[in-house]
């Protein structure tokens, strides 16, 4: 998908709301039974952005940024502030400003505008910082996998840039901090994996403490040792980075033997215990060792992990074989002994991280659970990528690695030290943010009562964002006496999103989007309501809520609160009469929507059953930083079907679909499926498109491995994917996705050469006949 096509389906902002037109009355909005929320990309590439060479213009009193709702009056030289209604003076500047003459922040269509350099630094502090990438290796996996993890880190260096700093640490039963300044004589510092180490001492032992260095100095004045002069300057004097971190270009040799003497961890493994391994000291020491280095630069601790924490701060489980690593029941029932310290400790380091702007990225690639579940409060709350794979050889953690390093169309566009602030008008109130963030605790009075996800608070802190990191912003709707009393049924509520970051050149940005809709009083007439209702948004914002509220409401009955939502939705805004089910109807705006949520209640997000917790937090993961596009393929995926009759187009998400001489495209956003009917298989296997008579079907078979590449290419992490045959193993992957319309119970009704499910789910049919019996009743 081009990044035009991308920016139009996001809304022409990057803002996507659950409801275009908002209730005016804390009562009415509760009526809406769907959240009042958007779906913001920060910095998704949008046609023609101007980007600003000077600071913007603020408003006095509510901190708002000139834009084009903002009501200007030229003879006076006066603008007003659409949020406050407070009156500001144009600077002299702006004295040339007419009606003929507007700057470009007033222009309507420029409802997002970028400034460059906001905050006025002088010209010799415009070299922008380098990028640093700390990568941080597990050596306690088998050599097979070990060289795989070698080639994907020799690829990555090589398509680093010159300028990027690269640190390397490895850990197994100890961590150990690789010095990269002298390649003549590499230097290896060893920690304990065994017991937590606060960060003094990570930086004593280090040599990096203000006491350790001022002695380093005085020891190297006297044996003539001075620092080389191209070393990063940081607060601590000359080239003290350079120790550990040294540009790419630099270091591309010492790195590459590094990289060719690593072995696998030395230390010994008693029989039927797991590899001890110390992934909480090794991103401690990571953690300390940037704060030290770099901080408030953007920074990367990227982690390839191969297996679970069993030593020191993190463990998620034993060495002992015969324990298993946690699952969804033990975390139930109170039964994972390991589980809420790792997660305490993870938020501790996650604190640390967004206090000296770092990202945490995590690579898991193991048969077994690794602990992403414990990490993903350090992952998330950084706005670090996450991917998790088989295998270090797998395509999936091949593909998704050399992608964060890529240049050009592939880029992921990876920015750092994201600050996002929102100011709305006065009768509305922020809950919360659900997506890669971290509060800042700032309070004020957009602040709501009721919290949901980061809040309390109306400015957020992201240390990395990239060109698909969405947030979901849920608001509160709590209009003050006056503002009854004035009647605001004909005007204008404003959002103004103010995102500063600093981009992959090391630029700092600031992005300010100021979004308008209109206040309607739906207690007389909800058709404004209902014309203005996003139903992808709406699936989306609700899958996001009800994974967060499994994951913080104990006894939280996810299937139950859904089906009594939609229950609620259906009877308020459907045209029926009572008790009359066959007299149901829905407005085209809440047409799909029933079925969004059918599939949500199936979905892996909320059916956690054949997943791990390892899983589970990976999917939610990626749900809560996708934009609306790419979530909507999570929750329902979508389905291409392939025959020489017609060309390729879409089907129905439903066994139905199946047929003997068809292929099937599935989209699931996690993998992609190629799955070839019977007659198809046959064919293929008996070589007919290697026969020059039989091109169109060599075409047939072709086209959706094409599409699937397409797909592939555009998105991270990469999916797997999945190529079957119809009664194969793996067509599993297909029909468990799939609307079981015809089950072995129904047997007798199913069309030749098309299947059936081995389920006792209902089929969308009946779910809907029940909601249509529910919604009507009086």
């Amino acid at each position: 998908m081009t990044e035009m096509a991308g920016a139009e389906m996001d809304g022409s902002d990057g803002v996507r709301m659950t409801w275009n037109v908002w209730p005016r009355s804390k009562v009415e909005s509760s009526k809406c039974v769907i959240p009042i929320a958007a779906s913001f990309s920060p910095i998704l590439p949008l046609p023609s952005i101007p980007l600003l060479p000077y600071s913007p213009l603020t408003c006095k009193t509510c901190k708002c940024i000139l834009n084009p709702n903002s009501r200007v009056d030229f003879s006076a030289k006066i603008w007003i502030c659409p949020f406050c209604f407070n009156r500001n003076h144009f600077p002299p500047h702006f004295s040339a400003i007419s009606e003929t003459n507007v700057p470009a922040e007033l222009f309507p269509q420029y409802s997002t505008i970028e400034y460059e350099n906001p905050q006025n630094l002088p010209p010799e502090s415009s070299l922008p910082p380098p990028p640093v990438f700390l990568f941080v290796v597990d050596l306690c996996i088998i050599e097979e996998e070990l060289q795989f993890v070698k080639s994907a880190l020799r690829r990555a260096v090589g398509l680093l840039p010159d300028n990027a700093l690269v640190g390397f640490i490895s850990f197994g039963t100890q961590v150990h901090v690789h010095e990269l300044g002298f390649s003549d004589l590499m230097k290896v510092y060893v920690f304990s994996g065994m017991k937590e180490i606060n960060k003094d001492r990570i930086l004593d032992q280090l040599g990096l403490s203000v006491g350790a260095q001022r002695g380093a100095a005085a020891v190297g004045g006297g044996l003539g040792l001075g620092f080389s002069k191209g070393g990063v300057q940081n607060g601590f004097g000359h080239g003290i980075v350079n120790r550990f971190l040294l540009p790419a270009s630099d270091c591309e040799y010492t790195l590459n033997s590094l990289l060719d003497e690593l072995q696998t961890d030395q230390w010994p493994v008693k029989t039927g215990n797991r590899a001890l391994r110390c992934t909480g000291v090794a991103l401690s020491v990571a953690a300390g060792l940037l704060g030290a280095c770099m901080p408030g630069t953007g920074a990367r601790i990227i982690t390839l992990v191969g297996g679970p924490c069993t030593e020191g701060p993190g463990t998620i489980v034993s060495k002992d074989l015969s324990d298993p690593v946690r699952s969804h029941k033990d975390l139930d029932k109170d039964a994972a002994p390991y589980f809420n310290k790792a997660v305490k400790f993870y938020e501790t380091l996650a604190k640390q991280l967004v206090n000296q702007g770092h990202v945490l990225d995590l690579f898991a690639s193991a048969l077994d659970q690794v602990g992403v579940a414990e990490m993903k409060v350090a992952v998330e709350r950084t706005g670090g990528l996450v991917v998790l794979a088989e295998s270090f050889g797998h395509s999936v953690f091949k593909d998704s690695f050399k992608r964060i390093f890529e240049d050009g169309e592939q880029s992921l566009g990876l920015s750092f030290n994201g600050n996002l602030e929102i100011i709305c008008s006065k009768d509305i109130k922020i809950q919360g943010i659900i997506g890669p963030c971290t509060s800042l605790e700032k309070k004020g009075p957009s602040c709501a009562d009721v919290v949901i996800g980061q809040g309390n608070t109306t400015s957020w802190k992201m240390c990395g964002l990239d060109k698909s990191t969405c947030l979901t912003v849920f608001f509160d709707i709590s209009p003050s006496d006056r503002s009854n009393q004035q009647g605001i049924a004909n005007q204008q509520l404003y959002i103004q999103f103010i995102t500063h970051y600093q981009n992959p050149e090391g630029k700092m940005r600031l992005r300010v989007t100021t979004i308008t809709r209109r206040w309607a009083d739906t207690s007389t007439n909800s058709e404004e309501l209902v014309e203005g209702f996003d139903q992808e948004t709406a699936a989306v914002v609700m899958a996001r809520l009800i994974s967060l509220k499994m994951e913080m409401e104990e006894e939280f009955d996810a299937t139950r609160w859904l089906d009594r939502s939609l229950i609620r939705l259906c009877s308020r805004f459907g045209d029926y009469r009572k008790d009359d089910p066959t007299s149901f109807t829905l407005n085209p705006s809440f047409s799909i929507f029933p079925q969004f949520m059918f599939n949500l209640r199936r979905s892996q997000f909320v059916q956690v059953f054949n997943n791990s917790p390892d899983e589970t937090a990976y999917f939610r993961m990626l749900l809560n930083r996708e934009n609306v596009t790419n979530s909507v393929v999570m929750i329902q995926p979508s389905l291409i079907s392939y025959s020489f009759n017609s060309p390729p187009s879409p089907a129905l998400l439903d066994v139905a679909s199946i047929s003997a001489d068809r292929i099937l495209l599935l989209d699931a956003y996690f993998s992609v499926v190629i799955f070839h009917g019977m007659t198809i298989a046959q064919w293929r296997n008996m070589g007919y498109q290697n026969q020059p008579e039989h091109q169109a079907f060599a075409q047939l078979l072709q086209a959706p491995h094409d599409d699937a590449q397409m797909i592939i290419r555009d998105r991270f992490p990469v999916p797997r994917l999945v190529v079957c045959d119809q009664h194969g193993s793996q067509a599993r992957f297909l029909l468990a996705k799939l609307n079981p319309s015809a089950t072995y119970n129904s047997a007798h009704e199913v069309a030749a050469g098309s299947d059936v499910i081995f389920t006792d789910d209902v089929s969308l049919q009946v779910f809907f006949e029940h909601l249509q019996r529910l919604a009507v009743q009086s």
